[in-house]
């Protein structure tokens, strides 16, 4: 029954990232309708086609491999310039070109997306992640509002005995291992943290830092014990590494005291969330950096055998395998599941936004990157007197489409068949 129930929990949760997709494309769908865009074809899936209907011009439907979609904008590519002597570039873009102009007629003129203004441009393309923002906005707020997140408090719930560095895979005291600085100041649990080396704390995220900053000198702590103020004895923090708080896979050398906080539920607001979601941005942004050496790595650790990083990027398949996990573990409340799977849901729309605002083509940012080019170049063609040197070629530039899009699709079978064959173990 478990396993039928992980299952049932892992295809919910990859039918509604479809969902998602379907919505990212509305997105671009919606704007380009408004701006008279000519769109023929609005589908959720790839290959084969299973279902379809044609209304106002378009045709909506669902392909038989559910791994993304897309909406076809007629006219991405201007006319092909006469050129005396092409190139193999020129070439390449010409054949695209005469295959996207098969579906122009003349009556197509000024609905192509490559006539329309910068300003709409920008908007039909950032219709997509702009969708998946506001899904993920609508997730956590839902979250806040119904359940609560749990935070980290200046309460005390555990004193380590002993410094063990963070990257040490036995986390086991030993006798060789130095005791805590936590432990020899003498905290206890139960004692809520009042203030570090005179600093008045208001939050467990200040208290770390502080902790962090002061690396291995003098640290006195006042802790409130009982219903009164305790100044404990004066020590060392000491330096350890420690996850780097923006890419947890990293380790950096910083301070160490030796206590974990309680955690609360608390409740929130749109404020509380678009705070959690910009700490969530910068998360993603740095792993989105950092993504071809993460696969890279993901890559080489399937073939040598080496177990999987917990901090690897995912596939689709493996996020919703986690889901599944999740909506049968014994260890959560009905509350708490619901919640970490809607979050996860969450982060999922998210880091497809951030992923899409890429500058690089094909993504979306790719586009917008484009037109926002193109009025520099309009613009400055018009400050000096120039000739409008009209928009720009973005057919030319199918080479990096290629290369990205060649490196989307190889890197995300690699994570499938890790995701499947060595899957991240979160339970």
């Amino acid at each position: 029954m478990t396993v039928f129930l992980t299952i049932v929990f892992a295809i919910l949760f990859f039918a509604l990232i479809m969902a998602s997709i379907a919505f990212h494309e509305i997105g671009h769908l919606v704007p380009a309708k408004l701006f008279g865009v000519k769109v023929t074809q609005y589908f959720v899936g790839f290959g084969k086609t299973l279902w379809s209907r044609t209304k106002g011009g378009t045709e909506y439907g669902v392909k038989a491999v559910p791994l993304g979609g897309y909406v076809k904008l007629v006219g991405m590519y201007p006319p092909e310039k006469h050129v005396e002597r092409p190139n193999w570039l020129t070439r390449l873009a010409d054949q695209a070109r005469s295959f996207e102009y098969e579906d122009i007629t003349p009556a197509d003129d000024g609905h192509l997306m490559y006539q329309k203004k910068t300003w709409q441009k920008i908007v039909i393309m950032l219709g997509g992640p702009l969708m998946n923002i506001l899904l993920a906005f609508l997730i956590f707020l839902g979250i806040n509002v119904f359940h609560g997140t749990y935070e980290s408090t200046l309460t005390v719930a555990n004193v380590s005995e002993c410094a063990i560095p963070a990257n040490r895979p036995d986390q086991k005291c030993t006798a060789a291992d130095p005791l805590t600085p936590a432990k020899e100041a003498g905290v206890e649990v139960g004692d809520v943290l009042v203030s570090f080396n005179g600093v008045q704390l208001t939050s467990w995220l200040q208290m770390g830092d502080l902790i962090r900053e002061n690396r291995d000198q003098p640290a006195t702590v006042v802790v409130e014990r009982d219903g009164r103020q305790v100044t404990l004895a004066t020590v060392d923090t000491v330096l350890n590494h420690v996850p780097d708080r923006i890419d947890p896979s990293k380790y950096v050398e910083a301070g160490f005291f030796g206590v974990s906080p309680t955690q609360e539920l608390t409740h929130g607001g749109p404020i509380k969330t678009v705070e959690q979601m910009w700490t969530m941005t910068e998360q993603s942004a740095v792993a989105l950096v950092s993504f071809p050496v993460r696969v890279y790595n993901v890559a080489a650790d399937l073939v040598t055998g080496k177990p999987r990083d917990i901090n690897s990027p995912l596939s689709i398949v493996g996020a919703s395998r986690i889901a599944g996990e999740i909506g049968v573990d014994t260890q959560m409340s009905a509350g708490d599941k619901a919640a970490t799977w809607l979050s996860l849901l969450g982060s999922v729309n998210l880091f497809v936004a951030l992923l899409n605002l890429v500058p690089l083509l094909p993504l979306d940012g790719g586009h917008i990157a484009g037109a926002i080019y193109e009025w520099l170049k309009r613009n400055l063609a018009k400050v000096f007197g120039r000739k409008d040197p009209g928009p720009v070629d973005t057919a030319r530039a199918l080479p990096l489409t290629y290369l990205v899009g060649g490196f989307l699709l190889i890197g995300g079978l690699v994570l499938v068949i890790a995701d499947i064959v060595s899957p991240i173990q979160l339970f």
